[in-house]
């Protein structure tokens, strides 16, 4: 009997990834194996996310084509999972009937199952109930979606905030804590499968056991960086009300803590704030800024802005372009303000035109377009430690300055991208993925940095160690 195939697309964010690899690491326990275009696939997954409205959309117009595939091979099987199955759930089967499978962010741990009877001729299947308890899914954890060296890891799930605009309450569900044991022995595994950093996930790292009484998120960090062999930690997301004295306190004494924290803000102003229950105002958030600069210095700042929000005026906009100044992040997510169905703030008024949240988030790009790279123009002429995570796609370039062949990409502690060149003297030893590399910065540019591999005896800018 030959082997079956699966292919998995995933939309979204780091969470999705994530899944997709549990998802892949159960087929494969199930005889299936991976492919790279879902044309080679038996079994082809459209993992979701409905954060916004245009990953929505995506995903119809994704089914659009494996539809035409399916036609040609009408042995293959479509499944869609993730966010927009937990929320839609049979109505996709109903807008799209090719769809074989449907199962959402709870069913994650029945997929197994739900394939065997996919194999057994059942179908059309739908699977969006919920789960007991903190999902778990045991076994192996081969890096699949995931680049090998830098690794996710899912510390909790769900979420208790209901911000006004966001879907995840209703999609991932309520907020649930991994127990800490676990979670470590995961990393452990990781690190013995190749990797040198962990990102934790959560929606709202911060508040990680405290409904169950676990240890809090600042410990959790503290046990992750004990893990023999793990070179760098990173977290994401970081809810502001939650952001507590521990933590900014692990910013000075773990050292494999990351140079970087994405702390969304979403609006400088506190009116549209408070319409979000975003649950803290202005100054609250530039005094957490303040207090993370004071333990590390060199941090890089992070965020999410959402422009457009229902009801903000000029001066609320002018607000937030105030704070962007204020602050100074090293890089911004904005994302003009779309209806999510379900949510209150669908049926907030009045609502901003589309044109004017167009002109406002041209404006909100342009200003940090110009701050990030003012930041990374300052790199120029330092070295940088990057920890290596593969080839770079600028491969086929030379590097301006040395003339050498552009051959890696990685990213510094602070989260910047830097493709460097390898010099061909033998005073500087060839690079692996994995590697932390001593990086002289050459040039800059919006979005990366370019530079060429330094002697290890240069000292690097941004990977001391702090004090405890």
């Amino acid at each position: 009997m030959p082997e079956k195939t699966f292919h998995i697309h995933t939309i979204g964010c780091q969470m999705n990834v994530y899944d997709a690899d549990l998802m892949a690491n159960a087929l494969m326990a199930m005889g299936y194996r991976p492919v790279t275009e879902p044309e080679a696939a038996d079994l082809a997954i459209v993992n979701t996310c409905a954060i916004r409205e245009k990953a929505e959309q995506k995903v119809y117009s994704l089914l659009g084509r494996l539809a035409g595939l399916k036609r040609q091979r009408t042995t293959m099987r479509i499944a869609v999972g993730g966010c927009v199955a937990q929320l839609a759930g049979k109505r996709i089967q109903r807008r799209a009937p090719y769809v074989d499978l449907v199962f959402g962010t709870r069913a994650l741990e029945r997929l197994p199952e739900l394939v065997r009877r996919l194999d057994a001729g059942e179908g059309p299947l739908c699977d969006v109930a919920g789960g007991e308890g903190v999902m778990e899914m045991d076994g192996p954890r081969q890096a699949v979606v995931q680049p090998r060296v830098s690794r996710f890891v899912t510390i909790m799930q769900g979420c208790d905030n209901f911000c006004t605009y966001c879907v995840v309450p209703y999609a991932r569900g309520r907020e649930m804590s991994r127990d800490p044991g676990r979670i470590v022995a995961e990393v452990q595994d990781l690190v013995a499968d190749g990797a040198r950093e962990v990102t934790l996930l959560g929606q709202n790292v911060n508040s990680y056991g405290n409904k169950e009484g676990l240890c809090g998120f600042a410990e959790l960090l503290r046990r992750v960086a004990a893990v023999e062999g793990l070179e760098r930690i990173r977290f994401t997301t970081s809810h502001p009300k939650d952001l507590s004295p521990a933590l900014i306190d692990a910013f000075a004494c773990i050292d494999r803590l990351c140079d970087h924290i994405h702390l969304p803000v979403q609006s400088g102003s506190d009116r549209i704030l408070a319409r979000m229950n975003r649950r803290y105002g202005r100054q609250t958030y530039m005094d957490l800024v303040t207090r993370l600069r004071a333990v590390r210095p060199e941090i890089a700042i992070t965020s999410d802005i959402i422009v457009g929000f229902p009801g903000e005026t000029e001066e609320d906009f002018n607000q937030t372009l105030d704070l962007i100044k204020t602050v100074g992040f090293d890089g911004l997510f904005a994302f003009h303000y779309s209806d999510r169905p379900g949510t209150p703030a669908c049926r907030f008024t009045p609502k901003v035109t589309l044109g004017v949240k167009r002109r406002r988030l041209e404006a909100l790009n342009e200003l940090q377009n110009a701050a990030t790279l003012a930041r990374h123009r300052s790199l120029v002429g330092t070295t940088v430690a990057v920890l290596v995570e593969g080839a770079s796609k600028r491969c086929d370039q030379l590097d301006p300055h040395g003339g050498e062949a552009i051959q890696w990409t990685g990213r510094t502690s602070s989260n910047k991208i830097v493709n460097f060149s390898q010099p061909s003297s033998t005073e500087v030893p060839p690079a692996n993925v994995g590697d932390l590399c001593q990086v002289r910065i050459e040039a800059a540019f919006a979005h990366s940095l370019l530079g060429v591999r330094a002697p290890e005896a240069v000292g690097l800018k941004g990977e001391a160690c702090h004090a405890a």
